[in-house]
């Protein structure tokens, strides 16, 4: 940065004394300064010379020599603006402020960078709706059964994750949804179990060699069957990986999340949630003992649309306990029933994937019914009376078919209703007390990115 005394001038000084200066900042300009510090005109070499050969003395005051109609540029202007300055009319360009008084000079060799801002992470990653398949994402039931298959997309609900670096060891967690903040002097102390367990789990899985302040929150309630676990974890590993030089895949991604919940903490549960918001889209996924596989569907615009005018979502306002419902699956997995409520399950999924690729979403629905009614076979603990009357009451009132989204005994409920049936049902759930929206899909998975603030949040 150029020492603003060493282009400025009283407009009281003799010339003589702009000459030794100009001499001295090798810049060629001077900018002449009232009695307030106010900076109302330019003087160069040249401005002089041409005075002097019309009688002007070396004694006289640098006023007689000013060039008031200069050129200059607001502090904090866009900087293109003075390069453009620099390109086509001058060498030096002086920054003045709202009072006219100066801040700073750029020069075609001198250009001032900003300083460094401080850097946050953020992510934003979507839940998931399952048309089919679920529970044939459980590791015990794909490695028994020949594989399991899935079709799931997501949707424009997220999971948000904000983190700052620190420049010590300091740990400070906070989730606005369970309104609970956790703190720690570095990640030894963090410990694993009490709030924010699943937050923790994450963080220890990366194991970060900084402090960090890290933010989280989420547009859904928990227990949604939106696989908002998976989620909230997604988010984070996506935070942390931003200030990675070697950053981690889509694939790596997903799996860390797997084994933060499933594996650290022991919550049963699929492997769907975890690819799902990671990917984004629609796809149909495929589960095996040695590979997992993610083929997107590519779905013609108007169809999306379309199912998206199709779709209710109806929460019932009641949380569950996937793991529990998860264990119970497992302990009936190889009962016929179970065995066979499953096969109908992956059945169900190609049917689904063929009927969407072309477009014919009627069916679509009325195999959601049969996912549905092929699901509750898995475990006595998916359904309840209560869902039961949600239900049928939806399908007395237009819907073609739906599925309780997630484990199953509470959270969201998708049905598929026929055009001019739509705000009917809506009406109907709406008067029984649930709270009913639409579904807009998303076609990305997790995003992370970048931020700069010129100072730290207070």
């Amino acid at each position: 940065m150029i020492e603003p005394t060493r282009v400025t001038i009283a407009e009281t000084e003799t010339i003589e004394e702009a000459f030794r200066r100009l001499n001295a900042n090798m810049l060629g300009i001077l900018f002449a300064q009232d009695a307030s510090g106010r900076i109302v005109g330019a003087v160069t070499d040249g401005d002089i010379r041409r005075r002097m050969l019309t009688g002007t003395t070396i004694q006289d005051r640098v006023a007689t020599c000013i060039n008031r109609n200069f050129v200059w540029a607001r502090t904090g202007g866009p900087r293109e603006q003075i390069l453009k300055l620099l390109d086509q009319r001058v060498h030096v360009v002086p920054i003045l402020d709202g009072e006219g008084r100066l801040v700073d000079v750029f020069s075609r060799e001198l250009f001032n960078l900003s300083e460094e801002s401080e850097v946050f992470a953020r992510a934003r990653s979507p839940v998931r709706i399952s048309f089919s398949g679920g529970g044939t994402d459980l590791t015990h039931y794909f490695v028994a059964n020949d594989g399991g298959a899935v079709i799931n997309a997501t949707i424009k609900m997220y999971a948000h994750a904000t983190l700052r670096r620190r420049s010590d060891a300091r740990i400070r967690i906070y989730s606005h949804d369970f309104r609970r903040t956790v703190e720690a002097d570095d990640l030894a102390e963090l410990g694993t179990g009490g709030d924010l367990a699943l937050i923790k789990s994450v963080v220890r899985l990366i194991k970060p060699t900084y402090g960090f302040e890290l933010e989280v929150s989420a547009d859904f309630p928990v227990g949604s069957g939106l696989g908002g676990s998976a989620v909230v974890s997604s988010a984070i590993i996506g935070c942390f990986n931003e200030f990675r030089s070697d950053q981690w895949d889509r694939h790596e991604v997903a799996e860390m999340a797997f084994q933060a919940e499933r594996l650290m903490l022991n919550i049963p549960g699929g492997w769907q949630d975890q690819y799902a918001t990671v990917f984004g889209g629609f796809n149909h996924m495929e589960f095996f003992s040695d590979q997992n596989t993610i083929v997107p569907l590519r779905l013609d615009p108007n169809i999306i649309a379309e199912l998206e005018e199709s779709l209710v979502l109806c929460y019932t306002g009641s949380g569950r306990d996937s793991g529990a419902i998860h264990r119970d699956q497992k302990a009936q997995h190889e009962t016929s029933g179970a065995v066979a409520a499953a096969a109908k399950q992956k059945e169900v999924t190609r049917d689904i994937r063929r009927h969407l690729l072309r477009g014919q979403l009627l069916e679509c629905g009325r195999l959601i019914d049969e996912a549905w009614h092929a699901k509750r076979k898995l475990s006595s603990k998916i359904s309840t009376d209560a869902i039961d009357a949600v239900y049928d009451f939806a399908k007395q009132h237009g819907a073609v078919g739906g599925k309780l989204l997630g484990a199953g005994g509470g959270g969201y409920f998708m049905f598929f209703v026929r055009p001019f049936e739509r705000y009917q049902l809506i009406a109907a759930l709406e008067q029984q007390g649930h709270n009913c929206s639409r579904i807009m899909f998303e076609e990305n998975g997790l995003r992370t990115w970048k931020s700069r603030f010129p100072a730290r949040f207070a």
